[in-house]
């Protein structure tokens, strides 16, 4: 695997101090079913990185294996490992693992609907030990991110919109004071309008908190117009990395992801035969 042709300043997601390594993953579900082919990512302290790829390509699966929430769902790692804050991580519990400041954000919110958003918001504090009055300034930081969310404080989760629950989703997550944040799919299903929002409050997450983000997106180009950094995930393998703006400007990203160029070809290795993609697809 090679990177994309470098023509910005950005630095490379390896060139900092890595606060997650993912480093040569398999994943097997069932015994059998082999889902992840050595996967590899970096994400650097305070980046927002995005996983990118289309349905089915590996990208909640290389979340959850991070998370360690595969055992749930009767997946596990078999091959490689998986450092966080310079520390192996892939044996722990997820709740181990939110403790130390990595926390996932399911695909589709997963709210609790019976509960009202401010409730919602408090269980995101279950791992904390360091008081109520801590725990209530925390809310309050939470509201000011989203004030959409304190209008609807008093509201049944259930009953908000899927823009209000996708930032409940994420108010939840910052309630556990997180230093990175895995967010699965945060656009899917919403408005554009909405999706715009969601995206400018994790820069502004990332700006002023230094919270770290690993993206798992279906939506290239706002997605690539957040991140620095950018993996493209086929069939369970990372076929291309490299800076957002150089992913942006790759005639294969434009063709097979951003809707601009030729529609004869649906994947990047049907693309072997032609000179260009030789560059990386070796």
């Amino acid at each position: 695997m090679t990177t994309a042709t470098a023509t910005a300043p950005h630095p490379r997601a390896d060139a900092a101090r890595p606060i997650l390594a993912v480093n040569n993953v398999e994943v097997i579900y069932d015994h059998v079913i082999l889902v992840l082919k050595g996967v590899s990512l970096k994400v650097p302290d305070g980046g927002i990185v995005a996983l990118l790829g289309a349905n089915g390509a590996g990208k909640s699966t290389t979340l959850k294996s991070i998370s360690n929430l595969l055992r749930s769902e009767r997946g596990e790692v078999t091959k490689g490992s998986i450092e966080f804050k310079g520390e192996r991580v892939d044996g722990l519990t997820p709740n181990d693992l939110v403790r130390r400041g990595c926390i996932q954000v399911m695909e589709g919110r997963h709210c609790f609907g019976h509960l009202t958003v401010e409730e919602n918001l408090l269980t995101g504090a279950f791992t904390r030990r360091d008081g109520n009055a801590s725990i209530a300034r925390d809310l309050e930081k939470v509201y000011a991110y989203f004030p959409r969310l304190k209008e609807r404080r008093g509201s049944l989760a259930g009953y908000t919109s899927g823009g209000e629950q996708q930032m409940t989703a994420i108010g939840r997550a910052l309630m556990s004071r997180p230093t990175m944040i895995l967010l699965d799919e945060p656009s899917m299903g919403l408005a554009p309008q909405i999706v715009e929002e969601i995206f400018g409050i994790v820069h502004n997450l990332n700006e002023r908190e230094r919270v770290s983000f690993l993206l798992a997106e279906q939506n290239t180009n706002i997605a690539l117009k957040y991140a620095t950094y950018g993996y493209i995930l086929e069939n369970g393998r990372v076929v291309l990395d490299g800076n957002a703006q150089d992913l942006r400007e790759n005639e294969d990203v434009k063709e097979f992801y951003l809707g601009v160029g030729g529609v004869d070809r649906k994947s990047f290795r049907e693309g072997k035969s032609y000179k260009r993609r030789k560059r990386w697809l070796g």
